[in-house]
C-alpha cells in the first residue's frame, strides 16, 4: 500500500478548512481541532504499522468519489440484529488464563449514507449486565474508519477511537488508550465477516505492538436482516421519546456568527432517530442540504443517572474523525436546554441548544452563542421538525 506524503498534508488540510469556514462563519476551536485531526490522521496517534497507510481505492486511483462509494458498503455485512456469544479474559495484562463466557445482543444501523454506523449492545456480563454503543465513521482524508465505544455504565465519556480498515475478510483497527494508568495500544479485529458467524477480537499491548494479549472475543449469529431497537430498560428516561422516528426538517442558519450579521440561509433536511442504551440514549442520522452541498451528521445522546443530565455529541461528515465536545443539560416544563463552553475565533464563548414546541408530530431545535458568559445570546440556527413516520 502506498504511503501518503505527510510533509504537506497538515498545512494543506488546515488551509482548506480555514478557507471553507471563512466563507460561512468564523473558525471555532472545534473546527481548528477538527482540521488538525483531519490533516494528521494516524500520525497524531503514532500507531506502529498503521501511520498514514491508506487502504482502499483512494490510495490507488485518486478518485475520492469512488473511494466514498466503495466504503459505503464496508459494514453492510453487520447490518441487522444479532445474538452474540462472548468469551472474555477475567483479568487483563497480569498473565491471567481464566476466561468467562456469556451472551449478549447487538443491533446495527447504517448512517451517513453508509459512511457511518451506530450499533446498540446488551452485554450479559455475569453479575453486571450492561448496555453499550459503538459509533463508526469513515474519513476519506485519511482513508480510515474511526470507531468509538460508549459504555452505558459511564455515559459521560466516550473512549478514544481506534482507526483502521478492511483487507479482504479481515478488519484491523488500532488506537492508544490507558488501562489502570498504564499507556497501552488497543487493537480491534473483525474476521470471517462474510461467513455465517463473523467474530470480533480485542487485544492490548504494553510494548508498542511487539506483543499482544487477546482479552475478548465475540461471535455473532444474525437474527434479523433489518435492525430493530433492543428492549428498553425499566425506568429509562422518556425525555427524548418524542424524537424517535423519521422527520423532515426545515433549517435556518446564520451565515456569520457574533459579528452582527443578519443574513440567513434556508435549506431542507431529514432526520432518522433510534433509541439506544435501553432508552438511556438515542442516536440520529441527519442529512442537511446546505447551499454549498449535502452534509450528513450523527447526533448521539446519553443520559447520566447520577447528574440527571443528558450529554449530546455531534459527529460531522465533513470531519468524521472527530467528535464535538458534548453539550449538557436537561428538560424542564417541556423544554430541553443544553449548554457547553467553547471558543469562536480565539475568544471564549458558550453554546446553548434548546428543544421546544414539542408535540407528537413537530418540534423545534435552536442553537445560540454567547460571548458574555451567558448574559446575552445570539440565535444562529433554528430547525423545525415535522414527523414523517
Amino acid at each position: 500500500m502506498p504511503l501518503v506524503n505527510i510533509g504537506r498534508i497538515p498545512s494543506l488540510a488546515v488551509r482548506e478548512l480555514l478557507m471553507s469556514r471563512h466563507l460561512c462563519s468564523p473558525l471555532s476551536r472545534r473546527d481548528f481541532i477538527k482540521a488538525l485531526t483531519m490533516a494528521s490522521g494516524a500520525v497524531a496517534l503514532g500507531l506502529p504499522g498503521l501511520a498514514l497507510a491508506r487502504s482502499g481505492p483512494s490510495a490507488v486511483n485518486g478518485n475520492p468519489a469512488a473511494d466514498l462509494a466503495d466504503h459505503t458498503r464496508d459494514w453492510n455485512w453487520l447490518l441487522g440484529n444479532w445474538d452474540v456469544w462472548h468469551r472474555r479474559l477475567k483479568e487483563r495484562l497480569v498473565g491471567d488464563t481464566h476466561w468467562e463466557e456469556f451472551r449478549g445482543k447487538s443491533a446495527l444501523w447504517l448512517a451517513m449514507g453508509g459512511l457511518g454506523t451506530i450499533d446498540d449492545n446488551v452485554v450479559e456480563l455475569p453479575g453486571d449486565t450492561y448496555r453499550g454503543l459503538t459509533l463508526r465513521a469513515y474519513d476519506p482524508s485519511i482513508g480510515k474508519w474511526s470507531i468509538w465505544w460508549l459504555d452505558g455504565r459511564d455515559p459521560t465519556s466516550i473512549e478514544p477511537p481506534v482507526q483502521g480498515g478492511f483487507q479482504g475478510d479481515t478488519g484491523t483497527f488500532m488506537g492508544r488508550d490507558t488501562f489502570k494508568d498504564r499507556p497501552i495500544l488497543v487493537r480491534f479485529r473483525w474476521q470471517d465477516i462474510r461467513g455465517p458467524r463473523p467474530w470480533w477480537e480485542q487485544a492490548f499491548s504494553v510494548d508498542e505492538g511487539a506483543s499482544w494479549e487477546v482479552n475478548w472475543r465475540n461471535y455473532f449469529t444474525r437474527t434479523a436482516a433489518e435492525p430493530t431497537p433492543l428492549p428498553a430498560l425499566e425506568g429509562a428516561p422518556r425525555d427524548f421519546d418524542f424524537l424517535v422516528g423519521s422527520w423532515e426538517v426545515r433549517h435556518r442558519r446564520l451565515q456569520h456568527r457574533l459579528v452582527g450579521n443578519h443574513t440567513w440561509d434556508s435549506f431542507d433536511g431529514t432526520l432518522v432517530n433510534w433509541p439506544v442504551l435501553g432508552g438511556y440514549g438515542n442516536a440520529g442520522d441527519n442529512v442537511m442540504a446546505f447551499p454549498s452541498g449535502m452534509v450528513r451528521g450523527v447526533g448521539l445522546r446519553a443520559f447520566d443517572p447520577k447528574t440527571k443530565q443528558w450529554l449530546v455529541w455531534w459527529l460531522d461528515s465533513r470531519t468524521p474523525s472527530t467528535l464535538d465536545p458534548p453539550v449538557r443539560g436537561s428538560f424542564a416544563d417541556g423544554v430541553g436546554t443544553f449548554i457547553s463552553d467553547d471558543s469562536l475565533d480565539g475568544r471564549p464563548i458558550k453554546t446553548r441548544v434548546v428543544w421546544s414546541r414539542i408535540t407528537p408530530r413537530s418540534a423545534r431545535w435552536e442553537q445560540s452563542y454567547s460571548a458574555d458568559g451567558g448574559a446575552t445570546w445570539e440565535l444562529n440556527w433554528a430547525s423545525d421538525f415535522t414527523r414523517k413516520a
